[in-house]
């Protein structure tokens, strides 16, 4: 979608004064700097954490271009409205061939470049047109930019001006201070859709022991959660063209001891957009899926295009690993073969990828009733516990993590692959390295409701209490790496100081 010209931004009623001031701030705030070192570095790793290395990142009020520099992007762009702070950054960056530091207000800069990332650090207080900058930077973004901002939680003001009297922070001009709410509302109005929603920081000060108890920990607690100094928000450019019309899809079918639900399999399996592929992973089995496989392809004469292999190892994970790498779609699915999840519902998932809705298709069985054998008790009851975990781990809301059916665009999955590498091998099911991957990207996550069905061949192959065992280990993987206890990684000299 085109974005409609706009007006230049108007002036701030003290533009000239609030310019001036970080103009003196540029040359002043050693002291300052040096005590909120620890605040800043936190910051910074929360960033760090949000946006991988490598990707172009435009920073709009990068002040002396530390955080910039922090984040190791593969081209980074500082705007400041401050000559006096471009000037500090370029000189303190100047070895740095991947960053530029321009003079430009927030208001005037239209782009005609695009980022992967884009962020606004303890900004928008500053803005005299809030909504303005954030409808001109959907020219600098593309369908999967994500927008960064950070901002202080108006809980802390007193603190704020206590921090001022004691030299602790520099003198602050008037500025607007937003809740949370304002700020959502804002980029709403101007076409930003919020993926993530955080409060950090309890402690500003890097006290060993403390700081990661406070603020790794006790922030995520309920009612603690609400006094964290910094609001974090990640939003995605609501308004970005959906994925192109003709898309392509690849439904994988990871089959292991499934021969009954081949063939309805080829029968129910819907064409999805402009042609649809189905590659059948079959996975060791102990009945004669695999020659039962060779044969129904065989005399299939539908509309799907079909494609067989045979799995090298062991796992849902190792299936739909190979699978997707096999792929041809625009678009990747995972259909289950026991067919408990109807495939009848793909078409939904399609709907909603297509059209930007989502850009993580998650299956959710626990929105309509089920069949009265369709998910034993003991079943039921954990698989709302790991939704309400994962939610917690994600940050966005997912009512049924294990559900079978998660769709995706293949440039997205490639993404993902990337971003989870540094974890390992900690996933067997595949459900958990998909979502963890999503989060971390900040894709928008949304649940596709299905109509959970009984069993018409075989027995499942999920163990309730050995895989359980299993994901409460990967659940806890997901809040050390994810949420509670992410590693914050390298700080480039400068920050905090």
């Amino acid at each position: 979608m085109t974005e409609p010209d706009l007006p230049p931004a108007p002036p701030a009623p003290a533009s000239d004064a609030l310019r001036e001031h970080f103009d003196f701030v540029a040359g002043h705030d050693g002291v300052a700097r040096r005590a909120q070192r620890g605040f800043h570095a936190q910051v910074c790793a929360h960033l760090r954490h949000q946006i991988p290395e490598g990707e172009s990142v435009l920073e709009v009020g990068c002040g002396a271009g530390d955080l910039l520099a922090a984040l190791r992007p593969s081209r980074g762009l500082g705007l400041d409205f401050s000559p006096q702070m471009i000037a500090k950054a370029a000189e303190r960056h100047a070895g740095r061939r991947e960053l530029e530091f321009r003079v430009a207000r927030a208001g005037d800069f239209l782009g005609g470049e695009v980022f992967d990332h884009i962020v606004l650090d303890y900004l928008t207080g500053y803005l005299a047109d809030i909504q303005g900058v954030f409808e001109r930077l959907h020219r600098c973004a593309h369908a999967r930019t994500r927008l960064h901002l950070t901002s202080l939680n108006t809980l802390w003001q007193p603190v704020l001006r206590l921090a001022v009297r004691t030299g602790r922070v520099m003198p602050q001009p008037a500025s607007a201070w937003l809740a949370d709410g304002d700020l959502v509302n804002l980029l709403e109005l101007a076409g930003w859709e919020v993926v993530r929603f955080e409060r950090q920081q309890l402690l500003p000060w890097n006290i060993p022991g403390l700081a990661p108890f406070l603020n790794r920990f006790a922030v995520r607690l309920p009612l603690l959660r609400h006094l964290g100094i910094t609001l974090c928000l990640t939003a995605r450019p609501r308004r970005s063209p959906a994925p192109p019309a003709g898309l392509t899809c690849s439904v994988i079918v990871p089959a292991r001891n499934e021969a009954g639900n081949i063939r309805p399999a080829l029968e129910r399996i819907p064409v999805l957009g402009a042609g649809t592929e189905v590659i059948f992973v079959e996975g060791n089995s102990k009945d004669d899926t695999w020659e039962t496989i060779q044969r129904e392809v065989a005399a299939y004469a539908g509309p799907l295009k079909i494609r067989v292999l045979k799995q090298p190892g062991k796992g849902k994970w190792d299936a739909v690993f190979t699978g997707f790498a096999a792929a041809t779609g625009d678009v990747l699915v995972i259909q289950d073969a026991d067919l408990t999840a109807p495939p009848e519902d793909l078409p939904r998932f399609f709907a909603a990828l297509e059209s930007g809705a989502a850009e993580f298709a998650n299956g959710s069985r626990l929105v309509y009733p089920m069949e009265s054998e369709a998910m034993r008790f003991l079943n039921l009851l954990g698989n709302k516990f790991f939704a309400v975990a994962l939610s917690f781990v994600l940050g966005q809301p997912v009512k049924d993590s294990l559900c079978g059916t998660k769709m995706l665009l293949r440039s997205d999955y490639v993404r993902v692959l990337r971003r989870i590498q540094p974890f390992g091998a900690f996933d067997p099911f595949g459900d958990f390295n998909l979502l963890f991957g999503a989060a971390l990207l900040g894709l928008k996550i949304r649940d596709v409701p299905v109509r959970y069905k009984d069993r018409t061949y075989g027995e499942t192959n999920i163990s309730r209490f050995r895989h359980g065992w299993i994901l409460l280990r990967m659940t806890w993987f997901g809040v050390r790496k994810l949420r509670c206890f992410p590693q914050p990684g390298r700080v480039a000299k400068g920050v905090g100081e």
